[in-house]
């Protein structure tokens, strides 16, 4: 990984100010590092009608893939003030559709983070390869 954890950290932190949570008053950000070098960001998005909610760490995958981007090698991601915001079962998902070894850093605004793979935190995925 070219980039510190510390600073897809910052850029999730960053994305976490722009989340949309009014009803939930959560707000998640995701900074997500691609093969090439790039970061993509993302933020969670409410919807009155919560099961249309997008968590931080898929928008910031469809961007990247919207963006022609396939291959992943870190995720970041900052949420709760008191404790860490591991992603959703559906993130974890759809994060494993394009990096079986992801990285995934978990962090709190200001606090410690976490290093976990997407290994661990999804150990028997779901993949029609």
């Amino acid at each position: 990984m070219s980039l510190r954890p510390e600073e897809l950290i910052a850029a999730a932190s960053a994305a976490r100010k722009r989340a949309y949570a009014p009803y939930s008053l959560f707000p998640v950000g995701a900074a997500l590092l691609t093969a090439t070098g790039k970061v993509y960001t993302g933020c969670n998005i409410e919807n009155a009608s919560y099961g249309l909610t997008v968590c931080a760490e898929r928008v910031a995958v469809f961007q990247a893939v919207a963006a022609g981007e396939r291959e992943f090698l870190a995720l970041a991601v900052v949420g709760g003030k008191d404790a860490p915001s591991f992603p959703c079962g559906a993130c974890r998902q759809v994060l494993a559709e394009f990096a079986s070894e992801l990285e995934i850093f978990i962090g709190r605004p200001g606090g410690p983070w976490i290093r976990r793979t997407l290994k661990e935190l999804l150990p028997d995925t779901f993949i029609m390869k």
